[in-house]
């Protein structure tokens, strides 16, 4: 007869697979304990690593909950680094309720988010980047979120920051081998000069990673397309026949839109969030004033802007595209210059042609770079600032110059989570799903 005491240490369980009903539903354990606790459920020894078996399991009381497939991954080969196991029970909210009650009687308890991912990290089945690839690859809505989270995920980052550090560990080695034997007579003098090239080498990385890290960012988060323009341009009108239903109020009356509308549209296979915003002009109306405020702050921030003139009054605006909206049925483009008649849609498949070329332009072959959160942005630029100061000092103050090298590497380990961070962890976990 199997053990069946509560457990003491702090093995977790959650669903790891959509709630509510469904035809399959997966839960998860991890922990020391987890393989005692599939022994007592199923009343069975363990099943052979990596198989599917299938198996009654059973309540306190010893009646059958269902019969589900099992799987047992001893530790370490598992995705957390411990032992873990999967139960693939009938997607019944009443199962699931019963196996959980089960577990949590067992002395297991509910997964906190992103505690299996956080319990990887810390086992070294991946770095914290790694993690952040597969929290964007779940929560990817288009192709090219899809490739930039995979390409993190599978450890593109954690590439190129081991190359900065294998670049400034030379350098590094170069500067000590001045300090601890500068008085041995076969040391080269200005050793220390030697670092200067693989100094150079992991800054100019950093600094080209750096510059596309904006891009790629807006690859993670979407891109904001802002359609401004005067009053009465026919802003909301272009903005309901761009994403091809009615998102906008429009009317003749001049200065309907007060506040910003938006509405999402996929195209280059990225995410694109349109914003109507209010007609530029000066008001003396406080609500209005406000909206003509806030439409200028879309546009500054906007990755693209679209300008909407009416008529001839096409005048030389600072904006990615303009669109001269007309009531005739002559359809022209020169550039970024698109002439229609946004109420019957004429110019409408050209004016987001000419924004997929924009984009592409602007952001593709971006989905595989390297940074995309401000953290990742944060510790690089601290580490090339390190690295620059210690270049700096090369040849005039060797050991100080070894002091910033050490920092630079300090901040890489912050990117990849093998410090002290414990809040930044906190941070980034609590935005996972339950189960992963």
């Amino acid at each position: 007869m199997l053990e069946t005491s509560p457990v003491q240490d702090e093995t977790i369980f959650a669903l790891s697979s959509a709630p509510g009903r469904a035809g399959v539903s997966v839960l998860r354990l991890s922990g020391a304990s987890a393989g005692r606790a599939l022994e007592i459920l199923t009343g069975r020894a363990l099943p052979k690593p990596r198989v599917a078996s299938l198996r009654d399991i059973w309540d306190g009381d010893g009646e059958v909950i269902d019969k589900p497939l099992v799987l047992w991954f001893p530790a370490p080969k598992s995705f957390t680094g411990e032992d873990c196991a999967e139960i693939h029970v009938h997607g019944s909210v009443a199962i699931l309720e019963s196996v959980a009650r089960r577990l949590t009687e067992l002395g297991l308890r509910q997964a906190r988010p992103g505690e299996f991912t956080r319990r990887a990290v810390e086992h070294g089945k991946m770095d914290l980047t790694e993690a952040e690839g597969l929290a964007d690859l779940i929560d990817a809505r288009t192709e090219g979120q899809r490739v930039q989270a995979l390409s993190n995920m599978g450890g593109a980052l954690r590439e190129t920051y081991e190359g900065w550090q294998g670049l400034i560990l030379d350098g590094l080695a170069q500067i000590e081998g001045e300090i601890d034997f500068a008085d041995e007579e076969d040391v080269p003098d200005g050793l220390s000069h030697a670092a200067y090239p693989f100094l150079t080498k992991a800054m100019e990385g950093m600094r080209a990673a750096l510059a596309g890290a904006e891009k790629g960012r807006a690859v993670r988060d979407g891109l904001q397309v802002a359609i401004i323009g005067v009053p009465n341009a026919g802003k909301s009108t272009l903005l309901n026949a761009l994403v091809g239903r009615d998102v906008a109020i429009t009317s003749p009356q001049a200065g309907t839109t007060r506040d910003i509308v938006e509405a999402q549209a996929v195209i280059a296979g990225l995410p694109v969030t349109f914003s109507d915003t209010a007609g530029l002009r000066e008001s003396s109306d406080a609500i209005e004033a406000e909206g003509v405020r806030r439409a200028r702050a879309r546009a500054e921030d906007a990755h693209l802007v679209v300008y909407v003139v009416r008529g001839e009054a096409a005048l030389e605006v600072a904006s990615d595209i303009i669109y001269i909206n007309t009531e005739s049925d002559v359809l022209e483009r020169g550039g970024a210059r698109v002439t229609g008649n946004a109420l019957s849609g004429l110019g409408v498949a050209e004016l987001l042609s000419e924004i997929e070329r924009q984009i592409l332009e602007k952001y593709a072959g971006l989905e595989n770079a390297a940074l995309t959160r401000i953290r990742h942005v944060d510790c690089i630029t601290a580490a090339a600032q390190n690295l620059e100061l210690a270049r700096a000092k090369l040849g005039n103050d060797s050991e100080l110059a070894s002091e910033d090298l050490r920092k630079s590497l300090k901040n890489i380990e912050e990117l990849a989570g093998r410090s002290d961070m414990e809040q930044v962890f906190d941070r980034i976990f609590s935005s996972f799903c339950i189960g992963k």
